[in-house]
């Protein structure tokens, strides 16, 4: 967002990358559906040899979604969003899991950050907020990701608020 070789560019004073959490890589997901696979398979034999053949095609219809659910999953995981600080602008790019991309620019002096938090369970939903205009952010994030996130954000804004400091040198 903000290119590094730009001599009038602003310090960047927070940026992130928040993508969503997958815990199966792509191995673990061969891995996965080899097992599912060989499992069906071998019960699906048992029903055939006790004269039950149908039982077997559900099995196998079985796997198919199993694998569907996961690809989807996979998909999903293409999302990401793109948060950066400087001074006088906060950036926000959001790219959705079919590639469609949206960018915000805010003056970092008139956003807030909205945090709805559970006594339980931590922080649920964070919002970036401007008057009546609202945008929700990091909702893939675990709760103690969005705490993590949330705090550094803030502590980023308020960077920002206080405007650029100059160094005196004597």
């Amino acid at each position: 967002m903000n290119p590094d070789n730009d001599p009038n560019s602003e310090p960047t004073l927070f940026s992130a990358i928040l993508t969503p959490h997958r815990s199966l890589s792509r191995k673990g997901f061969i891995v996965l559906m080899a097992i599912v696979s060989a499992i069906s398979f071998v019960a699906g034999m048992v029903f055939v040899i006790a004269g039950a053949w149908p039982v077997f095609g559900i099995f196998g219809l079985n796997v198919l979604l199993i694998y569907w659910a996961f690809k989807a999953n996979y998909r999903a995981a293409a999302e990401y969003e793109q948060v950066m600080v400087t001074a006088s602008e906060l950036k926000i790019r959001k790219v959705s899991a079919k590639g469609v991309m949206r960018e915000w620019s805010l003056n970092p002096l008139w956003v807030r950050l909205e945090r709805e938090t559970h006594a339980e369970f931590g922080v649920l939903k964070l919002a970036l907020t401007m008057r009546d205009w609202r945008l929700s952010i990091g909702h893939f994030l675990s709760p103690d990701e969005k705490e993590s996130f949330s705090t550094a954000l803030t502590a980023a804004l308020s960077e920002a608020r206080r405007g650029p400091t100059r160094t005196v040198l004597t």
